[in-house]
């Protein structure tokens, strides 16, 4: 086949939306660049672009078929697959990366486009370096591992054998779901840490916390600072913690339009101990730039759950690193250390073939935030296995935290989500007991704003107990677009609320009404996916107008005074260009937030979307209360399809190991 075919080809999967145009404007770079390569090359370039677009670093040569199948591909590409040579161009370079200025690289049987392939390799690089770094040896632990996690009736207390083995080493990963108590592990783990520097040193440890996205900052700072309080160690040990966590963009000093960061190899952090939460949310270039900004002797600890859904971007980071947590894989060696250091017996979790990676891993196993007989707890734990029979049967018993609403929501029902009910249900019912709906801090706005004259503290504490009432409640969709997606649902609650009288319009700006940054705006300090919530203030001109209200752990508000406790930032919406309402979010963009009670929708009509990972975490958004409205048929899809993103990471990462701790 012809270039030229080919590309006409690749052209009629762009109109029927099989391929981006982006995908297509790659193949044609590729095809005018060597126009001497077989013309399967601008075929698999294109590919590894769409790849690329679904969230893979690479496109897997070797899985090719099985991608035909999950992905319809027309008869003409299946007869062009069977005959699909390696390519070979100098515009593809080898797995050592030659030549230098390929655009394609092809390592073993996977095709990269070269920046994801320099990624992957970085952060490969990166960890292995931190893997044979042994900080502390088991006889400097024992005693205060035993003080810090009392004795329990468990062969394996996790949180101890975790806060263990990151102290032993260099690098960590600290897994587990929710209410599996990683927050409070790490906040140990520090305070160890703190004390076994003081003891020796006049300066403390060089500490920062951070997180993916403004909302998990948030979150993980109000987690730390409850957990400090109560960690028993010395006063100026304790004083050594840092309460304050930042997005990682703020800590790698991001600058506008631009894809490099002020911290990098050149100009490393100042930093001795990284602490990451959320790291599931990591994609591939972020790990990349943060092991880049790390200075060698830096200790790297993630927190995170591997079940949740991957990163938005691509790669699968947390899932790949964690992918033998659930087994263990502790070597020989490492179980003997840790009884020496711990006192825990990990014998059952020992692999003959044990990997230099696993001997970095814990994965929490208890979770204190459901109770055994917690229909979430119950109901997460049977998603994450895909026991369909299990949640079948946990859906149709009785619980009073899990309430299953079998709708349909497809563009072809009888009725659609918000015919049905759910729209004004969720929007304007109140129950006794929970938040159930938005009329929760709406009527919180109306009843408790404070008098025009009363001081700008006041004002700040109204404004914050809002947002704290509106993070009670919230609704969670699988998809953007469609009768389940954001779009519809906003729109439908939004007209719920007007009918009520319960907010003052459903268009443009007006008080009361939700918004999520969509995209980073470094002039205002406000990250993609900050929410906020519109309310009418008196600014410093005596004029009462609408301002966005912003949680921030501390900050300086324009236009209205503030003081070095703030807690709350208010922008003007005339400065605000990249918001959209935010009555219901994506599940992804849900990550790193819960809330008292969720409301997840689930489509009919997108079954590409539904995935196991994607139910898992919706449902483990909710604390106490869970609505999940969708089909049978909706659910067993979910349940039936793992995420998966091809890499090469994990190979990468996996060496023989020699049996050493």
């Amino acid at each position: 086949m012809s270039h030229e075919a080919m590309l006409a080809m690749l052209a009629d999967a762009v109109a029927r939306r099989v391929l981006r145009p982006l995908d297509l404007a790659f193949a044609q770079f590729i095809a005018e660049s060597d126009p001497a390569a077989d013309a399967s090359l601008p075929w698999l370039a294109a590919l590894a672009s769409r790849q690329l677009g679904d969230g893979h670093p690479c496109l897997d040569l070797h899985a090719l078929s099985l991608l035909a199948q999950e992905q319809a591909w027309p008869d003409a590409w299946l007869e062009q697959l069977s005959r699909a040579p390696t390519p070979v161009s100098r515009l593809v370079a080898n797995a050592q990366g030659e030549p230098e200025h390929a655009p394609l690289v092809l390592d073993r049987h996977r095709l990269y486009l070269r920046r994801y392939w320099n990624y992957e390799c970085r952060i490969a690089q990166g960890i292995t370096a931190r893997l044979d770094e042994a900080m502390l040896p088991a006889s400097a632990l024992h005693d205060e591992l035993q003080r810090l996690f009392p004795a329990t009736a468990d062969a394996v207390h996790w949180p101890r054998v975790a806060c263990a083995l990151a102290a032993r080493g260099a690098f960590s990963v600290i897994t587990g779901g929710p209410g599996t108590g990683k927050t409070t592990t790490v906040v140990r783990l520090l305070g160890l840490l703190q004390t076994l520097q003081l003891r020796q040193h006049a300066t403390p440890l060089r500490i920062r916390l951070a997180a993916p996205t403004g909302k998990a900052a948030a979150r993980l700072n109000a987690s730390i600072a409850r957990q400090i309080a109560l960690l028993d160690v010395q006063e100026h040990v304790r004083a050594a913690i840092p309460l304050q966590v930042e997005t990682l963009h703020r800590l790698l000093g991001a600058r506008p339009d631009s894809r490099r960061y002020a911290y990098d190899r050149r100009r490393p952090l100042h930093v001795d101990v990284l602490v990451i939460d959320e790291a599931s949310m990591i994609d591939l270039e972020m790990m990349a730039a943060v092991l880049d900004a790390l200075p060698p002797h830096a200790r790297l600890i993630l927190i995170g759950d591997k079940d949740q859904l991957a990163s938005v971007e691509a790669g699968a980071v947390l899932g790949e690193l964690g992918r033998h947590a659930e087994q263990g894989g502790y070597s020989h060696a490492t179980a003997e250390w840790l009884r020496a250091a711990s006192g825990d017996d990990v014998t059952a979790f020992v692999h003959d073939n044990a990997q230099p990676l696993d001997q970095h891993i814990a994965m929490l196993r208890s979770s204190h935030r459901f109770a055994a007989a917690s229909g979430i707890g119950r109901l997460a734990a049977a998603v994450n296995l895909g026991d369909v029979t299990a949640v079948n049967a946990l859906l149709a018993s009785p619980s009073n935290d899990v309430a299953w609403m079998p709708a349909g929501v497809n563009a072809t029902a009888a009725a659609s989500w918000a015919i049905d009910g759910q729209a004004d249900r969720f929007a304007t019912s109140q129950a006794e007991d929970r938040p159930q709906g938005f009329r929760y801090y709406l009527d919180r706005l109306r009843q408790q704003r404070p008098p025009l004259d009363a001081n700008d503290a006041r004002h700040r504490r109204w404004a914050h107990g809002l947002l704290e009432a509106f993070n009670r409640f919230q609704v969670l969709s699988a998809v953007r677009r469609g009768p389940a997606g954001v779009e519809r649902l906003n729109h439908d609650i939004a007209a719920a609320l007007l009918a009520e009288g319960l907010i003052e319009s459903d268009r443009g700006w007006y008080e009361g009404r939700p918004v999520m940054m969509t995209r980073n705006d470094y002039s205002l300090g406000l990250m993609n996916g900050d929410v906020g919530v519109t309310l009418r203030m008196r600014g410093n001109d005596g004029e009462h107008r609408l301002y966005v209200a912003f949680p921030v752990a501390r900050g300086v508000s324009p236009g209205l005074p503030q003081d070095d406790d703030a807690s709350v930032r208010f922008v003007l919406p005339s400065r605000l260009g990249d918001v959209e309402t935010v009555y219901a979010m994506t599940v992804h963009k849900s990550q790193g937030s819960e809330f008292e009670h969720t409301a997840l929708v689930l489509p009919d009509d997108a079954p590409a979307i539904l995935t196991r990972e994607l139910l898992y975490t919706g449902i483990t958004r909710a604390r106490r209360w869970l609505s999940l409205i969708g089909t049978q048929a909706a659910i067993e899809q979910a349940l039936a399809q793992r995420t998966r993103r091809y890499s090469g990471l994990g190979e990468r990462l996996v060496t023989s190991f020699d049996g050493g701790a």
